[in-house]
């Protein structure tokens, strides 16, 4: 018996007044697999990471994220399902400015158990995983750049998500920045989560296992054939 896709959209659409955004798109996305997905900027993108990430409400279509569907859910349980079962990195890594880089990631599983001293040891082993435990006590607001977008993707790990969804997450970042972030996010295909990152950046969209391309609010090919591809090292 096959576990159900970590995400499963079927036919998603969501208009704004009397503009369609997303236009019947469908996608899956395993466990373990990075899925990058790229177009021009205002061609529907972000929007569909909104509607994944259970920001949003499609006007249409079925999605299914780690087997539940959020569109069912009423708000409050649907906040959980986002602090469960979803992580999230931005472009700007919005993190709490006057907290340590170890209590941003604390944070989420410290709302999620309520045990604060098993949050911050999980928290510091991710710092560790990432090469910032020397890092961990330093105040968010004085982390360089590419410092506090890999403690963005840590803080995105500490619950164990099933999906990060990742929206261009070195877009302010230099060459040796966003190699860092990127190392870290192959991280998230290694620990089980299955990850889809918005970029603009073609380098950026190789280090994933499969590439989409979105125009006008549509896939540009069908994805509901393609076979789980594995992130690569």
């Amino acid at each position: 018996m096959t576990s159900s896709p970590a995400i499963d959209a079927r036919g998603l659409v969501r208009r704004y007044a009397d503009r369609t955004v997303i236009d019947h798109v469908s996608l899956t996305v395993s466990a373990g697999e990075s899925v990058s997905l790229m177009g021009t900027s205002g061609c529907g993108k972000t929007t569909l990471l909104h509607l994944l990430g259970t920001l949003d409400r499609p006007d249409e279509g079925q999605l299914l994220i780690a087997g539940q569907d959020p569109t069912t859910l009423g708000e409050r349980k649907r906040a959980r399902l986002r602090r469960e079962t979803l992580g999230f990195v931005f472009q700007q890594s919005n993190l709490l400015p006057s907290l340590s880089a170890l209590e941003n990631v604390a944070l989420p599983a410290w709302r999620v158990s309520g045990r604060r001293a098993e949050a911050m040891d999980r928290a510091a082993a991710l710092l560790s995983r990432f090469g910032l435990a020397a890092r961990a006590h330093a105040k968010a607001h004085i982390l360089s750049l590419g410092e506090a977008q890999r403690v963005a993707v840590a803080r995105a790990l500490i619950n164990s998500p099933r999906v990060v969804l990742a929206d261009e997450p070195s877009g302010s970042l230099d060459s040796g920045s966003t190699n860092a972030v990127l190392d870290a996010l192959t991280e998230v295909c290694r620990l089980g989560a299955a990850l889809l990152v918005v970029t603009h950046d073609p380098g950026v969209a190789a280090r994933c296992g499969r590439q989409l391309v979105m125009r006008d609010g549509r896939l540009l090919q069908s994805d509901s054939a393609s076979p789980p591809a594995r992130a690569q090292a």
